[in-house]
């Protein structure tokens, strides 16, 4: 048996964030019910590149879940609806706040009707506050968060990360976490929660030795200063004779002396630090 047979998850996320944490918990078992507009579905579909008609991206993301099309502004849509949030074990939602609210299916209304929802809202910024309603990507939640500033080029400018960290690791991780512990403490208690999952909030766990650093003694990190971002030739990504790329990362004492004995480094440009 698998872990989350039995639990419905009621599904109106989009693109990255809420269908990855929606295929997590679907490989655990749990049955993916993916509510889409009539006609368009998820942006996700219509992304190259594709296998036959169908969106490479989108396929990844959704194996395994049952598509539902409903007209979420329609009153024929929330009465075709309403049957499937009576019965949910969990809602994941990716809207901007307020947003379900308005369609009559915010977190208070259903749970009125679902005392035991687990009910998860994935946003860039959490429910409050000035950049609550703010529309953003993944990159610009980097950048919020101090992160992207943190890795350079030669030049000094920032590079453009080749990974959707915020997405996934500030949004989608976050969100299975929590709706597995909402799920076990309703195990004890018999109720239901509100999580609130901030995908750029959750990034700052991303930085803590730069907080840490900042808040603790002053100092706060610069690219190309520190232990992870340049400072030391331990943590470094060298170029080789054969126009290739090593990356090392012998940071303990006996991993380095190791190194430079490999690459036959003279003594006297060995750090010692």
């Amino acid at each position: 048996m698998l872990p989350l047979e039995g639990i419905t998850v009621l599904d109106f996320s989009t693109l990255l964030p809420g269908p990855l944490a929606g295929l997590i918990l679907a490989r655990a078992g749990a049955r993916i019910i993916k509510v889409e507009r009539p006609g368009a579905g998820d942006e996700m579909r219509s992304y190259q590149p594709r296998i036959g008609d169908h969106s490479v991206n989108f396929a990844i993301l959704n194996a395994g879940k049952e598509s539902l099309a409903i007209d979420l502004k329609s009153p024929e849509g929330l009465a075709q609806l309403r049957p499937y949030l009576e019965t949910a074990d969990v809602v994941l939602e990716q809207f901007r706040p307020g947003v379900m609210d308005r369609l009559g299916i915010g977190y208070e209304q259903v749970s009125r009707i679902n005392p035991r929802v687990i009910y998860c809202a994935i946003t860039g910024w959490g429910q409050d506050g000035p950049d609550a309603l703010k529309a953003a990507h993944d990159l610009n939640y980097l950048a919020e968060a101090g992160i992207l500033g943190l890795s350079a080029d030669a030049t000094g400018a920032p590079i453009l990360p080749p990974v959707l960290v915020a997405d996934i690791a500030g949004g989608a991780y976050p969100a299975v976490m929590n709706i597995l512990l909402a799920l076990r403490q309703r195990d004890r208690t018999g109720e239901g929660a509100f999580l609130d999952i901030p995908m750029a909030e959750n990034l700052l766990s991303f930085a803590y030795w730069g907080l840490g650093n900042g808040f603790g003694v002053g100092r706060w990190p610069v690219a190309g200063e520190e232990l992870v971002t340049g400072g030391t030739p331990r943590y470094q990504i060298y170029r080789t004779s054969d126009g290739r790329y090593l990356a090392a990362a012998p940071l303990e004492d006996k991993f380095w002396h190791n190194f430079c004995e490999v690459i036959g480094l003279d003594q006297q440009y060995r750090d010692e630090a």
